[in-house]
């Protein structure tokens, strides 16, 4: 699966949930996640557990480093799949995101708002490509969005969350 991705640090987390009101957008929900990263020789893999009652799900992706909107390409695995394509000693956990994510959506658009534990804020706008939503009006429809948020929104972001975690884990050592 594709989508088109981008994400800022966010300044007002109820201003941001005010902007999604005042846009029509659909409050699906709030949900606290935890993801466990690994390490990856290509790509990315993280395990997330939610208290959505969902079950545990493994995400592999593989998307680049910028702070301008970009593809992700994913795949999105069970735990028995994850553990028949990887095996259960070869994976080594790297690090542990915690957050709650509060779930909103605008046609084709998700909206995350994120409260990331240690790291604070973001707003995460995800487009998924289909045949109806293809890859240009993902990339029109995040423009628009990054537009509408812009009074709330500080500097984009290119890594993911456990890479930010990384690197302040980093400098306080």
């Amino acid at each position: 699966m594709q989508t088109i991705e981008f994400k800022a640090e966010l300044r007002n987390i109820g201003a941001a949930r005010q902007q999604c009101q005042l846009l029509g957008a659909q409050r699906e929900g709030v949900i606290a996640q935890r993801d466990t990263s690994f390490r990856m020789t290509d790509g990315r893999l993280l395990k997330r557990e939610s208290d959505s009652g969902k079950a545990i799900q493994w995400v592999y992706y593989h998307r680049p480093d910028r702070v301008s909107p970009r593809m992700c390409n994913y795949t999105i695995l069970t735990d028995a799949q994850a553990k028949r394509r990887w095996g259960t000693r070869s994976l080594r956990p790297w690090l542990l995101v915690e957050k709650t994510r509060e779930l909103w959506t605008f046609g084709e658009v998700r909206i995350h708002l994120d409260e990331v534990k240690e790291l604070g804020s973001f707003l995460e706008l995800d487009a998924m490509v289909s045949r109806r939503f293809n890859v240009k009006a993902c990339h029109e429809a995040i423009a628009r969005l990054r537009e509408t948020f812009s009074p709330v929104l500080g500097e984009p972001i290119s890594a993911s969350y456990a890479d930010l975690l990384h690197m302040q884990l980093a400098d306080a050592a």
